[in-house]
């Protein structure tokens, strides 16, 4: 049987390939709820998907039984799945929504630079979610790394200085590297004290700061609100527990100092700009 099968071949004009996986690199399932978002307002359209057999461990990542509305029964496996859309303004983009294998992760790797290459994709950019000190309450921080020069200066990301245990997405990236292909990844903070609740408001920082890099858009209405009722449950639960309020206030005391101190940084900056023009 395949590892890769593909039902479709879409052409498009030197697309974007973004990926997002649920696991380790997933806190609040912030990616993959991001990317199912733009699956879903984009119209993707399936056309290519890994067999998982060769790639999990089905005794930690279990299939799930389902019945079906006349009661008929089906195993849901892992899943692997490209997708294709062609946003306004972009020459296409393929979405791989998928899970963290645990085994054979250069082949895994492998498969998606094949469909990467096939598609002459000019770009693999990465969607994860990370737990950090920030508060809900506050703006999602969104931070971008990238793996070549000429990438992170033509986006304005970072370079990756990580060092440590790493999940598919730092595999993928570094595969990427070796073959020479561009990739960047977008990095949500959530708030490491809801670790377990899904983050709706990083899950938008995210399709924000992907639409904003792709220079296309896409509805965002549901998941504004969804966002905004995350935060008012996750509010109403730190009132519950006064050390954690106490945190929380910490938290905002500092993003409001940053802020401070990040624009008064830039009226210096305007000021000098100012007096330069004036000179």
């Amino acid at each position: 049987m395949a590892q890769l099968r593909w039902s479709g071949r879409p052409t498009g004009d030197r697309p974007v390939l973004i990926a997002a996986f649920e696991g380790w690199n997933d806190a609040g399932d912030a990616a993959t709820t991001a990317i199912a978002h733009l699956v879903r307002h984009w119209d993707a359209e399936a056309f290519a998907e890994m067999d998982p057999e060769d790639f999990y461990d089905f005794t930690s990542t279990r299939p799930v039984v389902r019945l079906g509305s006349e009661g008929t029964r089906s195993v849901q496996w892992p899943s692997n799945t490209f997708s294709w859309a062609r946003p306004a303004g972009t020459g296409g983009v393929v979405l791989l929504t998928g899970t963290e294998p645990q085994l054979k992760w250069r082949t895994f790797c492998a498969l998606v630079l094949e469909v990467a290459t096939s598609m002459e994709c000019s770009m693999v950019l990465t969607l994860g979610a990370l737990l950090a000190e920030v508060a809900h309450s506050r703006p999602t921080p969104v931070f971008g790394t990238g793996y070549d020069p000429a990438v992170i200066e033509r986006l304005g990301v970072e370079p990756s200085r990580y060092e440590g245990p790493t999940g598919i997405v730092g595999v993928l990236h570094d595969e990427c590297l070796n073959a020479g292909i561009d990739s960047a990844s977008l990095w949500a903070a959530v708030p490491s004290y809801v670790p377990s609740a899904p983050s709706a408001k990083a899950a938008l920082a995210l399709v924000e700061r992907t639409t904003e890099l792709l220079d296309t858009t896409v509805p965002t209405m549901d998941l504004t609100f969804e966002a905004t009722a995350y935060e008012h449950e996750i509010s109403q639960l730190v009132l519950e527990d006064g050390a954690t309020a106490d945190y929380v206030l910490h938290l905002e005391e500092q993003f409001d100092h940053d802020a401070q101190a990040v624009q008064s940084a830039d009226d210096m900056v305007e000021e000098l700009e100012q007096f330069l023009r004036e000179q």
